[in-house]
Order: structure tokens, then C-alpha cells, then sequence
């Protein structure tokens, strides 16, 4: 991606124009062609879930153009967000659960469920339970936001 400056406005270009002005085969051009024209590389820089990217700006120390990095603000209060992320935790591994809730089903019919289908539920339930835990613990807005659900 390349971007230009053009007036006081940056503008992106997914692919380099074919012609700009009165030049033609503008997308032939190396690097150094499309930068004494103005186009320079866009950089867009990684982000967590607690941040977002700004407004495209020039970054003159490094010859591109970039996004700042900036950290999120949320209206939800800090129990509101960890009411939801808890929520998404158990919506999760309800869902890891529901794979094999038919051997409890026929269970309850007086067919047992084999004993490793009843150890691994119970330790879903474990891991679900620990991550609840951990959840709660958190004290600030970005932790919940930032803290990854991840299933073993």
C-alpha cells in the first residue's frame, strides 16, 4: 500500500496509480521513482483489543506513512465488562460441552457415559471455572478487554 500527500491530505492507494499527472506506467516505477513522485510505503502497525489505530499521519524519521497506535475508552463500566467477557467464557465452553452432552442424556436413560467423556467435561468445566476466577481478578477496563479465551 502507498500513500501521498496531497494539499494537506493523505491519500491511500491500494495499488499505485497506472498514471499520475502526465506520467504514464506510474505502477512500473521502483521505489525510489514513486517516492520523488511522493508515494511513500504505509505502514499499519499491529493492535491489541485494547487499542485501535488513528488517523494515517507522515512519519518523517522513517520515510512512511503509519497510523498511530491509540489505547480504546469504553462506556461499559469495568463489571459490565467483565460481566461480558465472562459470558463469552461460558458461551465457549458450553459450546466444547455440547459435543458430548449426548452421552449424559443416554446416561440418565441407565447407559453410561465412558469415563474419559466424564473426565474431560469435568475439566472443561475446571478450566472454565479457573478462567472465571481469573476473569474477576482483573482491575482494570484493558485487562478484560485484552484477556484471551483460550481453550486447551
Amino acid at each position: 500500500m502507498k500513500a501521498i500527500n496531497i494539499d494537506g491530505t493523505i491519500k491511500t492507494y491500494n495499488s499505485v496509480p497506472k498514471t499520475w499527472g502526465n506520467i504514464l506506467g506510474v505502477q512500473y516505477l521502483d521505489d525510489s521513482s514513486l517516492q520523488e513522485l511522493g508515494f511513500y510505503d504505509v505502514v499499519i502497525p499491529t493492535t491489541k483489543n485494547s487499542e485501535k489505530l488513528g488517523s494515517i499521519e507522515w512519519n518523517a524519521d522513517d520515510s512512511v506513512f503509519t497510523y498511530p497506535v491509540i489505547n480504546k475508552t469504553w462506556s461499559e463500566t469495568l463489571a459490565q465488562l467483565k460481566e461480558g467477557k465472562i459470558k463469552s467464557l461460558k458461551s465457549i465452553y458450553n459450546l466444547q460441552l455440547s459435543e458430548t452432552d449426548w452421552y449424559i442424556i443416554r446416561a440418565q436413560e441407565g447407559i453410561a457415559a465412558p469415563q474419559d467423556v466424564i473426565d474431560a467435561r469435568a475439566a472443561l468445566r475446571t478450566e472454565c471455572a479457573t478462567k472465571e476466577v481469573e476473569i474477576n481478578a482483573l482491575t482494570t477496563k484493558k485487562a478484560v478487554v485484552s484477556y484471551s479465551i483460550n481453550i486447551s
